[in-house]
């Protein structure tokens, strides 16, 4: 549960200490493979700890500082879920059908970071092939909460949240395709970005459901997601779903105020379309106040019903993941995990009219959910009902079975951040989601890093 704030740094103050050659990137490397030995067996959240790829890395960054050099990622350690392909080192999307998959090449993002000069900690937990859900029979178990280890991370990109939240990394990549960054992101009480599509490559990352894959920084505040995006934003010609962005710094954004920002509640989400438990909307409502306080205007907004976002998105990501793993499925069932079977074989029932149908649904809601941010800046509601469920409470078709509120944004193709709202009495976080238009990702992250300031949430770790 709730502890005081551990003594290590955000990217940001990690990154100041490095440029005054206060702080060693070795021996920081050091300590956060120590802290990884520790406590990772009983988080579970990294699948491989890459300790001499971590160390070598960190003697580079620690020669580049002693050289001049500066950067807000050198020296900056860091784990990549692993769906992510790194060279030389296994990356086996949590199925023992990659179990012994070893990419020549880097994804584009771990390529980028590494530019920068951040170093490789590890590769982290997920759910099988992203979308498998906790599985108790793979070859590597389900990470677990920091705020209590009985408890899910959220998913897929459980690792990493688990990893940032409990402090074994500074930052981490995740993907999400109906909610998997910022599902982790809620439970784990740390910030991550789902970005515009096309804003950050997806070139070397094993998809999901291409039509609404994307990837984005996790770490545990909106800046240093910001920070990490400075580093991955950027037209990748090798990725055809790459597309040239604003440009600027999503960093240097962060500077100016938010005062006048029209801030939209979508309450309709979390009280009547998935109607959240009581401390869940206390932690909104307390949100809302911040916001005022920050000298923003506060109203409330409607979308279309929660449902018809998920309806679409279940479609498109059962019948697109079927697709992909069509072929396999039919040769090597029994080696999928029971949970990954439960949630895509049914994309075999979906025929070519029901796709074709949910991505006509699906441009009427991106230009419905557009219009609403002709009339508010940001959108905010709660990006889940309630806090972390026990992770034996998990079914297998969570997340088909109910609506989830992250998948909105997914399906209306606008960047989503989740950041900490607040805690329950019982110590427990509780996420606040904040959407922008297409393009919008400065904006969002510049709402959810004031809102941070303001709150005042972020000097709370969990206590492992």
């Amino acid at each position: 549960m709730r502890g005081r704030r551990a003594e290590f740094p955000t990217i940001a103050e990690a990154a100041r200490l490095i440029a005054a050659k206060q702080l060693s990137p070795v021996e920081f490397a050091r300590a956060l493979l120590q802290r990884i030995a520790t406590h990772n067996p009983h988080l579970n959240a990294f699948l491989t700890v890459t300790e001499k790829h971590a160390l070598a890395a960190a003697r580079a960054a620690e020669r580049a500082v002693i050289a001049g050099r500066k950067g807000p990622l050198l020296g900056i350690p860091v784990g990549y879920k692993d769906i992510f392909e790194t060279a030389g080192v296994r990356t086996t999307a949590h199925s023992r059908l990659l179990a012994d998959n070893v990419p020549a090449r880097d994804a584009e993002t771990v390529r980028r970071l590494t530019e920068a000069g951040a170093v490789m900690l590890g590769k982290l937990a997920t759910h099988e092939f992203a979308i498998g859900g906790p599985a108790l029979d793979l070859p590597w178990p389900p990470a677990r909460n920091p705020w209590d280890t009985r408890r899910f991370t959220g998913g897929s990109s459980s690792g990493s949240g688990a990893a940032v939240a409990a402090g074994l990394v500074l930052g981490a990549l995740g993907s999400d395709t109906g909610g998997s960054i910022r599902l982790p992101a809620a439970y784990c009480g740390i910030a991550g970005l789902k970005p515009t599509p096309g804003l950050v490559s997806r070139r070397g990352v094993i998809p999901l459901a291409p039509s609404l894959d994307t990837v984005g920084p996790m770490a545990w505040t909106a800046e240093d997601c910001a920070i990490l995006l400075d580093a991955l934003a950027g037209h990748d010609p090798a990725d055809p779903a790459s597309v040239p962005g604003p440009g600027g710094s999503y960093a240097a954004a962060l500077s100016h105020g938010i005062k006048g920002l029209r801030v939209g509640v979508v309450r309709h989400f979390y009280e009547r379309d998935v109607p959240a438990e009581p401390e869940v909307r206390a932690v909104m409502a307390s949100a809302e106040r911040v916001f005022r306080d920050l000298g923003c205007s506060v109203a409330d907004a409607v979308l279309p019903p929660a449902q018809e976002y998920n309806g679409v998105g279940r479609v498109i990501i059962s019948a697109e993941a079927y697709a992909l793993h069509e072929a396999t499925l039919r040769t090597r069932l029994a080696d999928y995990s029971r949970a990954f079977r439960v949630r895509v074989l049914g994309g075999a029932l979906i025929r070519a009219a029901d796709y074709i149908a949910a991505q006509r649904r699906r441009t009427e809601l991106i230009a419905a959910t557009a219009a609403a941010f002709e009339k508010f800046d940001v959108l905010i509601c709660a990006p889940t009902a309630a806090t972390a469920p026990m992770l034996s409470e998990q079914r297998p078709d969570d997340g088909f079975a109910r609506p989830m509120l992250t998948t909105v944004a997914n399906v209306a193709a606008v960047p989503s951040l989740v950041v900490c709202g607040g805690f329950t009495k019982a110590g427990l976080p509780v996420g606040l989601e904040i959407m922008g238009p297409a393009w919008g990702d400065a904006t969002v992250l510049r709402a959810g890093h004031h809102f941070e300031r303001e709150a005042g949430l972020r000097d709370t770790r969990p206590t492992l």
